[in-house]
């Protein structure tokens, strides 16, 4: 508007192909988003071993781009002989991902959809792609947050309230009973970096980064209280920089604009978070906007580590798997 894991001392490590510092493993824990390609390599136990990340992102690849982009990654952790299981979650699953992984609807379990098996050169790889969740009332659907869940009800598996995952695409989903019952989608992230990168907005909020807290708190105060003047207060942010002698400086403006379109998710998930439990899973730095915003709203969230979630969310799958 991921974090690493909290295992003490996974060797990170950078990509390398070369076959002298091989890392010989049990499995490979994947995290698949649109801009960005996180792994693990983990031991039997389940422990981290190494580490890495490349801005390989599902929304840059085509169906051949994947396997490539995994082995530039993790290619020297696999077998010299034999094969090791990949678990992936996020987008490799998408339509247009690497091989379609379906959706199970709600009310379900986080992991209740059967993982794709896309084919691979390599032998050595056994992957195995993670589904989705959806549901039709209204449409939406989810893919990577399911996983992050599935990870905090490995943990606390009577949990119940709802868990925040703010990003991009905003996710507010009712948990209860160890399944997703329902959830909502808002495309703040999205609108935030239109507007702002896109927009005539941009000539505005340049400059170093800030936070103005006041500003975030009054704009999305604002947007809760009136919803129908956010559309009519936007171009002030550009307005007010050409006609003041002293404007304020892009850190407040962005924070305006991010109070505004905060403010306008909070006013529509309130059937979400009113009097619920609330539990926070993304970057500290956007979360952080999120617990403010809730916080002067009378909740207390809960922030969590979300790379943690993911990890342990792929821990279960493979756990799952292996029973099989």
């Amino acid at each position: 508007m991921s974090d690493a894991p909290d295992r003490s001392a996974p060797d990170r490590i950078a990509p390398d192909r070369s076959a002298s510092d091989r890392i010989a493993v049990d499995w490979i824990a994947v995290d698949w988003g649109s801009s960005r390609l996180r792994a693990w390599a983990l031991d039997a136990g389940g422990e981290v071993r190494a580490e890495g990340a490349s801005d390989a992102g599902a929304g840059g690849l085509g169906p051949d781009g994947f396997e490539p982009a995994l082995l530039a990654l993790a290619g020297r952790w696999l077998p010299e002989k034999g094969r090791a299981r990949v678990m992936v979650c996020g987008m490799a699953g998408a339509r247009q991902g690497w091989a379609e992984a379906g959706y199970a609807p709600v009310p379900a379990a986080p992991r209740a959809a059967a993982p794709a098996r896309p084919r691979t050169r390599d032998p050595r790889l056994d992957v195995r792609i993670l589904g989705g969740v959806s549901q039709t009332n209204p449409p939406d659907v989810m893919r990577g947050e399911e996983t992050q869940i599935a990870g905090l009800l490995a943990s606390e598996p009577g949990f119940d309230g709802v868990v925040c995952l703010p990003g991009t695409h905003s996710k507010w989903v009712h948990v209860t009973g160890g399944e997703i019952f329902h959830f909502l989608t808002c495309m703040t992230g999205e609108a935030y970096a239109l507007l702002a990168e896109r927009s005539v907005l941009r000539h505005t909020l340049t400059g170093p980064e800030g936070r103005d807290l006041p500003a975030f708190l009054d704009a999305a105060d604002e947007a809760m209280t009136r919803p129908e003047r956010v559309f009519a207060r936007l171009f002030s942010l550009r307005a007010g920089a050409l006609l003041s002698a002293e404007p304020d400086a892009p850190a407040t403006l962005r924070a305006r604009l991010s109070g505004w379109l905060i403010g306008l998710e909070l006013a529509a998930s309130r059937p979400y978070w009113l009097g619920r439990r609330v539990a926070l899973v993304g970057a500290p730095g956007l979360t952080a906007h999120y617990r403010a915003a809730l916080e002067a709203q009378g909740l207390a969230p809960e922030p969590l580590d979300a790379a943690r979630l993911t990890l342990d969310g792929l821990r279960a799958a493979h756990a799952k798997l292996s029973e099989t």
